[in-house]
C-alpha cells in the first residue's frame, strides 16, 4: 500500500483525479446546506469530507436563531430533505425548536457529525493551483482539493447605525443573538423594525409585557399563516404509506411554484391574488382606521419578501401595544427618542434589524488565482454563475450563494439541486483526470448581464420597494426567472462554460 504522505504530495502535485485518489472536500458549514453536502457528496461515492462548524452543534440558521414565536414560513413537508422526509410534523408550518431537532436528528441518522470540526472556524482560504490551503480560527494551516461554502445567505447580523445605542442602561441584543436570561414579563419593550422576524417576535411577546414599543420604518405586507396542528391518526397514516410524504413534498413544492414563484417573476394575475389576500388580511385583524393606515405600504406585494403571520395584526392592536412610525433620531439611556422629540422609555430593546445580505461566505478571507480575493472580486455586490460559482476560484464552489432563486421557497430543496451540480463537476474532473475548474470569465458575465436584465421585469424591481434584496448597484440579487428554470440547470451543467484545467 501506499505510503499517505507520499500519496498525499502526489495528489497536491497533479490533482486529485490524476491521480485516483479520494478528493480532499472542506466544507465550510453545518447548516442545512452543510448537512445536505454531507449526505449526497456520500452517497455518490466522496467520502473524504471535513466539514468545519464555528459552533457547537449542526443546525445553522435554527440553532442562532432562538427568539420568541420562530417559525418558519415553508411548510414542513416541503421545508425537509428529500432523503429524509418526516412523517411526524407536528404543525403545517414548524416552529424553530422542531426545526433544530430534525436537523440534529438527520445529521445522527446519517453519520454527518462524525465529519464535523465543532468550534472550528475558517478564517482564510488560499488557492495554490491546484490545492487550497485552508486556515482555521485556531490557526493550524490544512490542504484541501475541493472547498465547499455551505455558510448560507443570512448569518451575520445587521447593526443599525443609530447615535447613542451604546448608551442605552438596559438590556439589548440583536434578535439572532436573543438573551434568554432577561424577562420580558411586565417590562416596556422595544422592537426596531417589523420585518418577519420583528412580527413574530411581537405576535408572541406582546401579550406578556407590560408596554410594547414597535419602531416602523417602513410597513410590511403580511398574509395569515394558515398554522394547523397534525393528529395522531394522520402521522401514523404516513409512517405507514410513505408514499404519500412524496406526493406532499411535491405537492407543496408546486403550488409554492405556481404561486410565489409566478408572483415575483412578473405574474399580474398572482400579484393581484397577493395583494387582495394582504390588504383582505389587514382589514380583517387591525379594525382601528388609524392604525390599519400606518401599517399599509405604498408598494407592490411581494416586492419584498412575503412575511407570513397571524398575530401580529392582533398583537399591535392591543392596548399595550405602541406602533411608532415616527423616524429614530438617538437612543439615550432610558429608551428612544423620536423625531418628534419624544422619549420613548424602555427596559429593553430588541434590535430586530436583520441581517448584512452580501456576506455570504466573508467574512472568511477567501484569495484565489492570481491574488485576487473574493471581497475584492464582489466589490460590495456579490455575483456568481449559477449561484454556484466565480472565475478565477477553481474548485471552490457556493451553496445559497449569490443571485440565487431565494423567494419564499425552500431552501433546502436549492441546496440539494446545488449539491447534485457540484458532484456532477467532481464527477467531470475524475473522467477527464482534470486538476480545475473553475467558470469562464465570458460566462459568468453573460450569465450576470442576462439576469440584470431580466431582474428589471420581476416586482423586486417594478413594485417600488426598497428591500434587502437590493445591493449597492441598486439591482435585486436575485434570479429573475421561475425556480424550476434554475433546478433544471442544476441537472444539466453546460461545462463549455467552465475552464477545464489538465
Amino acid at each position: 500500500m501506499q505510503n499517505t504522505d507520499t500519496q498525499n504530495q502526489g495528489n497536491s502535485l497533479q490533482g486529485w483525479a490524476r491521480s485516483g485518489t479520494q478528493p480532499r472536500i472542506a466544507i465550510i458549514g453545518a447548516g442545512m446546506s452543510g448537512i445536505a453536502a454531507v449526505v449526497k457528496l456520500r452517497k455518490a461515492g466522496y467520502t473524504d469530507l471535513t466539514v468545519f462548524e464555528k459552533s457547537d452543534r449542526v443546525g445553522g440558521t435554527w440553532r442562532e436563531n432562538t427568539y420568541p414565536g420562530l417559525s418558519c414560513d415553508v411548510p414542513s413537508r416541503y421545508y425537509s430533505f428529500s432523503f429524509a422526509l418526516k412523517a411526524d410534523w407536528d404543525y403545517r408550518y414548524s416552529y424553530g425548536p422542531d426545526i433544530q431537532a430534525y436537523m440534529e436528528a438527520v445529521a445522527q441518522e446519517f453519520g454527518v457529525t462524525e465529519s464535523v470540526r465543532f468550534n472550528t472556524g475558517v478564517s482564510r482560504l488560499v488557492y495554490e493551483k491546484p490545492v487550497w490551503q485552508l486556515t482555521t480560527s485556531q490557526g493550524s494551516l490544512e490542504t484541501f482539493d475541493v472547498v465547499i461554502a455551505a455558510t448560507g445567505i443570512l448569518h451575520k447580523p445587521a447593526f443599525p447605525k443609530i447615535d447613542g445605542l451604546e448608551d442605552f442602561q438596559g438590556a439589548c441584543f440583536h434578535s439572532a443573538q436573543w438573551d434568554h436570561s432577561v424577562e420580558l414579563s411586565g417590562k416596556k419593550v422595544g422592537v426596531v423594525g417589523t420585518g418577519s422576524t420583528a412580527c413574530q417576535i411581537v405576535g408572541a411577546a406582546t401579550p406578556q409585557v407590560g408596554e410594547m414599543y414597535v419602531f416602523q420604518r417602513t410597513p410590511q405586507w403580511m398574509t395569515a399563516l394558515l398554522q394547523k396542528r397534525y393528529s395522531s391518526a394522520w402521522k401514523k397514516t404516513l409512517q405507514v404509506f410513505p408514499f404519500l410524504q412524496n406526493l406532499l413534498f411535491f405537492t407543496y413544492y408546486q403550488t409554492m411554484l405556481q404561486t410565489f414563484g409566478r408572483a415575483t417573476v412578473g405574474s399580474k394575475s398572482m400579484q393581484k391574488l397577493f395583494s387582495w389576500l394582504c390588504m383582505r388580511n389587514l382589514r380583517k385583524n387591525v379594525p382601528d382606521p388609524e392604525l390599519r393606515a400606518r401599517l399599509t405600504p405604498d408598494y407592490q406585494a411581494t416586492c419584498k419578501r412575503l412575511i407570513f403571520c397571524t398575530d401580529f395584526y392582533k398583537s399591535i392592536s392591543r392596548p399595550n401595544a405602541h406602533l411608532v412610525i415616527e423616524h429614530i433620531e438617538r437612543i439615550e439611556p432610558q429608551g428612544i427618542r423620536t423625531v418628534d422629540g419624544q422619549l420613548h422609555e424602555l427596559d429593553v430593546l430588541v434590535l430586530a434589524t436583520g441581517f448584512d445580505a452580501t456576506s455570504f461566505v466573508l467574512p472568511t478571507e477567501v484569495i484565489g488565482e492570481n491574488g485576487t480575493s473574493l471581497e475584492q472580486f464582489w466589490d460590495g455586490a456579490p455575483r456568481a454563475h449559477r449561484a454556484v460559482a466565480m472565475p478565477g476560484f477553481p474548485n471552490f464552489w457556493m451553496l445559497e450563494g449569490p443571485t440565487g432563486p431565494v423567494g419564499n421557497l425552500s431552501l433546502i430543496s436549492i441546496s440539494e439541486h446545488q449539491v447534485d451540480y457540484v458532484i456532477s463537476m467532481l464527477e467531470r474532473m475524475k473522467q477527464d483526470g482534470l486538476a480545475a475548474i473553475a467558470a469562464r470569465e465570458s460566462a459568468y458575465t453573460a450569465y450576470n448581464d442576462a439576469m440584470a436584465k431580466a431582474v428589471k421585469n420581476t416586482v423586486w424591481a417594478t413594485g417600488g420597494c426598497d428591500s434587502w434584496y437590493i445591493d449597492k448597484t441598486g439591482t435585486p440579487n436575485l434570479y429573475p426567472w421561475m425556480p424550476n428554470r434554475y433546478l433544471r440547470d442544476m441537472h444539466n451543467p453546460d461545462f463549455s462554460e467552465y475552464v477545464l484545467d489538465r
